[in-house]
């Protein structure tokens, strides 16, 4: 857990009951079912771009790189979503990416 943002583990570790709940609802959601894990966080960021999550953007960005997807697969996943989110929203989320890519992250 040591790779996750200091405020997520800082609400596991005060809340430990929540915390462990979380961390089920995360593993049997990715268990069960047919989507590889870097399929799952191509989706996972698609979704966090369309909540204009910047943190949760890097999150899946980094994770779905180390479950083995391409830069261009990181952004295909956000372009194809730009008739349902908007480009403002997508260009947001590129810049994003981009933090992750080009090793700019705050």
């Amino acid at each position: 857990m040591d790779n996750k943002p200091k405020l997520y583990r800082s609400i596991r570790e005060r809340f430990e009951e929540y915390g462990e709940v979380l961390g089920e609802l995360g593993r049997i959601s990715k268990d069960n079912g047919p989507i590889s894990t870097k399929e799952a966080h191509l989706i996972k960021l698609a979704a966090s771009a369309a909540i204009r999550s910047e943190g949760a953007v890097h999150s899946h960005a980094r994770r779905a790189l180390e479950a083995g997807a391409t830069e261009d697969e990181l952004y295909h996943s956000l372009i194809i979503i730009t008739s349902t989110v908007g480009f403002p929203t997508v260009a947001a989320a590129i810049s994003w990416v981009d933090d992750i890519v080009y090793g700019k992250e705050k």
